[in-house]
């Protein structure tokens, strides 16, 4: 369940404010995953299961429920409900999110490189929810790999562990889902599972501007745990620990455009919070 406790960073220098900002950061991405999932499992998102905690923010835009099968619904429903929000941060108010089949559908297009037909939609079936999952929580995951090393304060070190941990079990629970399915095609694409991963992964980084910091489904062996195995299940570098991102990467994937200044993609505003405002032109 989304979590309402605000206890503030004990404030005295420079160092527990730029903590507090960055703990702050994630809230976009926090918002966008509760409400995608507590809409595509059930719905309706944070305006009826916990409205304080939008704090007046604008509805989603084109959410709507998805049409899955009850074993994927149940899955989807729990990452809804273990959301932690606003933990050591008062936080601010939702954002307005671009959630609309459109927007998944220009990612798609972007990953490809041309326009998919018909229009990639997220809400059709299990294998399209799925697909569209797999772009949000492994961002958010190596956001909080790339904070950790910089925090100071326990409640903040608490916050963060936590919050990976759950967000690393999303994307990995995620991964077998499709991985289960890597080879299968999806319709009416022709392409397989594993090819919408890859394409996918090789745009994140593209976007991010920073190297490789993600992978599809299946890899080239060397590529793989050890040089041992193409499977790809859990994502990690040549040393099998998890890539990390910075708050300028993640906002130039998240604002799909490869430029953290200029909002778009789920974003249509841009983020909320001091370092994401800092960041628009």
């Amino acid at each position: 369940m989304l979590c309402t406790r605000t206890t503030s960073i004990v404030a005295a220098g420079a160092n527990e404010v730029m903590e507090t900002d960055l703990i702050e950061f994630p809230l976009n991405l926090e918002y966008l995953e509760a409400e995608f999932f507590l809409w595509g499992a059930l719905g309706y998102g944070l305006d009826k299961v916990a409205p304080n905690l939008t704090m007046g923010g604008p509805p989603p835009l084109g959410v709507r429920k998805a049409k899955l099968s009850p074993f994927i619904r149940d899955i989807v429903a729990q990452f809804a409900f273990k959301k932690a929000i606003k933990e050591v941060v008062p936080g601010f108010p939702r954002p307005l999110l671009d959630l609309s089949a459109s927007s998944f559908a220009k990612v798609m297009d972007h990953a490809f490189g041309r326009p998919l037909t018909p229009r990639f939609d997220p809400y059709a079936n299990d294998l399209t929810f799925l697909l569209a999952s797999y772009l949000i929580p492994y961002v958010g995951l190596t956001g909080y790999v790339g904070t950790s090393p910089k925090l100071n304060n326990t409640s903040s070190k608490k916050l963060v562990a936590g919050l990976l941990a759950v967000e690393s079990a999303q994307d990995a629970v995620i991964r077998a889902l499709l991985y289960q399915r890597a080879l299968a095609r999806v319709a009416p694409y022709g392409v397989t599972v594993a090819e919408f991963s890859t394409r996918m992964s090789e745009l994140r980084n593209t976007l991010g501007k920073a190297g490789m910091k993600d992978e599809g489904l299946i890899v080239p062996l060397a590529m793989g745990a050890e040089g041992m195995i193409s499977g790809n299940v859990i994502v990690g570098n040549e040393t099998s620990t998890a890539y990390e991102r910075t708050p300028e990467e993640i906002l130039r994937i998240a604002y799909g455009g490869g430029d953290e200044h200029v909002p778009g993609g789920f974003f249509p505003n841009g983020g909320d919070g001091k370092i994401a405002k800092s960041l628009l032109s």
